[in-house]
């Protein structure tokens, strides 16, 4: 039984958009792969009195008498003046122009040989441009802003940069570079004595490379069991001794009390009284009074208790 072309038993058929012809011109010489080339060197690297060989095509290409003579010397002299044409193309070279070029010198032959190969290489370059411009800019998917990289597990010289082992310390020192001598007296004192402490000393433990104050972040606050302020003149200058105070002091009230305990005094200041009097920490002045080593252990370290601290 005939139906009507009304019958809404027969579906339509899908208008199928005519595919647009391929234009070789509009496609860059970096579309051909290396099978083509090749054949390509096969065709016009032997040296032919009847027909063009890779000379004629280097001269009809802009090729000067001595870049045809360097070019002798290659064992593929063809695949050589392919990739080097497009560097002396002001417009860019095209596929289209090479065809058009192997038109003019008569050689059909590699041109009906070829056709295939270099058509099916063309679809494949300019699909994958489509492909790339239809990816979007962004994944649908809304993650979290957390870093869920690496770059805060290795360091210090002694993690494990894979992130199983992550070194600890018994206190960060803040510091700045002109104070560093005094620094290093600490780290005699309090590393290489009885006391048997493990400082974390920016300029020796840490490793170079990622952020300065992700890092002290990190350290302050997850790997480090005290921070011990070396306060002095540029200590009140330095941006990096300035961020980690205030890092330690934005913690919660009760990671303060536990994190920032010790204030070292080197130089004198207005305010060096009443610094060492709030800390308890020994003092190291310009008179040349040694700082008292086990009670900054003491204080800042927790190590022993305090039993009188109005007596500092």
């Amino acid at each position: 039984m005939a139906t009507s072309p009304s019958d809404p038993a027969v579906s339509p058929s899908p208008v199928v958009s005519p595919v647009p012809p391929l234009d070789p011109h509009a496609v860059p010489m970096v579309a051909l792969n290396y099978g083509v080339r090749r054949r390509l060197g096969l065709y016009l690297n032997p040296r032919a009195a009847a027909a063009a060989d890779w000379t004629a095509l280097a001269e009809a290409l802009g090729c000067s008498f001595l870049e045809i003579r360097r070019l002798e010397g290659l064992p593929d002299p063809t695949a050589t003046l392919l990739e080097e044409w497009p560097g002396r193309c002001p417009g860019g070279a095209t596929v289209g122009q090479l065809l058009d070029v192997l038109r003019r010198l008569g050689r059909d032959d590699v041109l009906t040989d070829l056709a295939g190969s270099v058509e099916e290489d063309c679809k494949k370059y300019l699909q994958r441009k489509q492909e790339e411009a239809n990816q979007p800019l962004q994944v649908p998917a809304v993650d979290s802003s957390v870093p869920k990289t690496s770059e805060l597990m290795g360091i210090t010289t002694r993690d494990d940069p894979y992130g199983s082992g992550t070194e600890i310390f018994d206190a960060f020192i803040c510091y700045c570079q002109k104070d560093l001598q005094f620094v290093q007296e600490m780290i005699r004192e309090l590393e290489q004595t009885e006391f048997k402490l493990k400082l974390c000393v920016f300029d020796r433990d840490v490793l170079p490379g990622a952020c300065v104050y992700s890092i002290s972040g990190e350290l302050i606050e997850r790997r480090c069991r005290r921070m011990v302020v070396v306060v002095s003149d540029d200590y009140l200058e330095s941006d990096e001794c300035d961020f980690q105070t205030k890092f330690a002091l934005s913690l919660s009230p009760a990671e303060v009390l536990q994190h920032l305990c010790g204030l070292l005094w080197i130089r004198p200041n207005s305010c060096t009284s009443f610094l060492c009097w709030d800390a308890g920490a020994g003092c190291s002045s310009a008179g040349g009074v040694p700082p008292d080593w086990s009670r900054i252990t003491s204080l800042a370290l927790l190590r022993k208790p305090i039993k009188d601290p109005s007596r500092y």
